[in-house]
């Protein structure tokens, strides 16, 4: 059941329907204080309407709301404010995830609609760095969290495996390179010939020229630079993947920027036809009210992002047939995506309307962007083992009896560093600390974890027996009870704002009650209350790990 709908359904009525109920839905708030109530409504801005004071709009709306489900109702200041019928809304709200299990908190906002989310999406020939983790981490949550939602999640690796960097690297490969040395730790040499190449082009300008001359062979399919591609890029997608398997993360598409190479001609010949393409100092452009022109065509006449990513958004349009279309990439591209979807809503193609940009903030290191050019960066691959190591460690000490020792050090280990990243909110830059990252107490992934894994423990040793039936939950359960309710609309939230951190925050917010709970009442006590109890527990343990799941993290049963 629908508290907050309940509620909005009454006030609807006891309004004669002078807001509808998404005005309504958006209104109601929840209290700072538990004395306060579980939900408020303003009605300060009904005032203007009904020209009346809003105490005398709150005790005439209070006068006419009636639903058994609310112990009480009064007006304050202004407010309305609810409280719920606390033992019938446990009852139901417990045999409601008795039931539903896995399945409690989808909303089907979504419709089985397609969603295509591009995400993660490193560059070949580059090692997969903590820049990475952000798009990786944030992308995989949103296709978990979407397809609660009701949607169809297209997972799609946008590899960047074209550019004029690989002009670079090759020309770095044939002035420096050492095809043995490639071989045996081909990311690594890779990322040492591109820092290279970058030293020496400031004390040598010509070398770009070079690499734009080996950029315009490869586009032109000259055999040696293709050969070369190939070898750079198969190498480095069997590294990315080591990462992705830690992460458990899997994808329907790796169609990279190359893939749209063929695609890109179709894309000109169709803003030349409709008249959109105009040239500005030799280079083909498309104008845009408020906005830089969008690049199409550089005067050496190659392609740029804003072509290909004109043909990838196509593409994906025929073959998925999308509703919403997400781009899991930095603040600092949100111009670019401005103009390419400007560009398709130039081109008339209304289906644009349902492409986002998701940007995020950087990962820092001291204070300042890492980069791949001049050698910062920090492996996203050696961070998670680490973690991993870190989380083994701790284990051997704390419960070295426990079976699986070293997959539950993995699912803590990669836990704890998805979960540093997703607590905080998508837009704000995150300072990289590996000390931070690993910590296993706070607001951190394994102190999540670790309740689940207590919460298992509790319904092993209780013997518990689920059952559906009229529960009788106590008052010092409400606070758990409160967080439980509020997990479907948790979920949508997430959903309407692109933002896991939600979830993130909502999984600790339940974890601290249920250990305050924990802390206060002897669960485990042999009375009558004691299955009733343990089906609290036991619902915990359910929206813990669904939380975490939803999050792209592992729920261990023992740690």
């Amino acid at each position: 059941m629908n508290f907050k709908g309940e509620f909005v359904n009454v006030l609807y009525d006891a309004l004669d329907g002078q807001l509808d109920k998404i005005k309504l839905k958006h209104m109601i708030e929840q209290p700072k204080f538990d004395y306060m109530g579980d939900m408020a409504f303003p009605c300060f801005e009904l005032a203007k309407i009904l020209r009346k004071s809003p105490q005398v709009i709150a005790l005439e709306i209070t006068e006419r709301l009636n639903t058994p489900l609310f112990e009480k109702v009064e007006a304050v200041g202004g407010y309305v404010n609810v409280f719920l019928q606390k033992r019938a809304v446990s009852s139901i709200v417990i045999n409601q995830i008795l039931s539903q299990k896995e399945d409690y908190g989808r909303v089907n906002i979504g419709e089985e609609k397609v969603i295509t989310i591009d995400f993660s999406s490193p560059n070949i020939a580059k090692p997969f760095s903590m820049g990475h983790l952000r798009s990786t981490v944030i992308g995989n949550a949103l296709a978990l969290i979407s397809e609660k939602a009701g949607y169809q999640p297209i997972r799609i690796n946008h590899l960047g495996d074209w550019g004029t960097q690989f002009g670079k690297l090759i020309v770095a490969y044939k002035k420096w390179g050492n095809e043995e040395q490639v071989k045996q730790q081909p990311i690594k040499e890779l990322l040492k010939l591109y820092v290279k190449f970058h030293e020496e082009a400031e004390k040598l300008p010509t070398l770009d020229n070079e690499a734009r001359n080996w950029f315009k062979k490869l586009e032109d399919a000259d055999d040696e630079a293709i050969s070369l591609w190939k070898w750079f890029r198969d190498e480095s997608i069997k590294e990315f993947s080591k990462v992705y398997e830690l992460l458990g993360i899997k994808f329907d598409s790796y169609h990279g920027e190359a893939f749209f190479n063929d695609k890109m001609d179709r894309v000109v010949t169709l803003l030349e036809d409709m008249k959109l393409l105009q040239e500005s100092d030799g280079a083909q452009v498309v104008p845009i009210e408020n906005m830089p022109p969008c690049l199409i065509k550089k005067t050496d006449g190659t392609t740029l992002y804003a072509t290909r990513d004109l043909a990838a958004a196509m593409y994906r349009q025929e073959t998925y047939h999308f509703a919403k279309s997400l781009y899991i990439v930095g603040n600092e591209q949100s111009l670019h995506f401005k103009q390419v979807f400007a560009v398709l809503d130039k081109m008339g193609y209304a289906w644009q309307e349902g492409m986002i940009h998701v940007p995020f903030g950087m990962i820092l290191k001291d204070g300042k962007k890492m980069s791949t050019r001049k050698g910062k960066v920090v492996l996203l691959e050696e961070v998670l083992k680490d973690a991993i190591a870190l989380a083994l460690k701790d284990i051997k000490e704390k419960n070295p009896n426990l079976d699986h020792q070293e997959e539950v050090a993995r699912q803590i280990g990669t836990g704890a560093v998805i979960f540093h990243d997703l607590k905080n909110y998508r837009q704000n830059d995150i300072e990289f600390s590996l000390e931070d990252m690993l910590k296993f107490e706070g607001e951190t992934g394994p102190y999540v974890q670790y309740t689940h894994a207590r919460a298992a423990s509790l319904l092993i040793k209780g013997n518990y027996q689920a059952r559906i039936e009229n529960i009788n939950i106590h008052d010092e359960a409400w606070p758990i009870i409160s967080k439980l309710i509020a997990f479907p609309e948790i979920v949508q939230r997430a959903m309407e704002e692109y933002d896991p951190s939600q979830i993130a925050k909502y999984v600790i917010e339940l974890a601290r009650a249920f250990n305050k709970y924990y802390g206060s009442v002897r669960i485990l006590d042999d009375n009558e209350q004691k299955q009733e109890r343990l089906a609290l527990v036991y619902s915990v343990k359910v929206v813990l790990n669904e939380g975490l799941r939803l999050l792209g993290i592992e729920a261990p049963e023992e740690m």
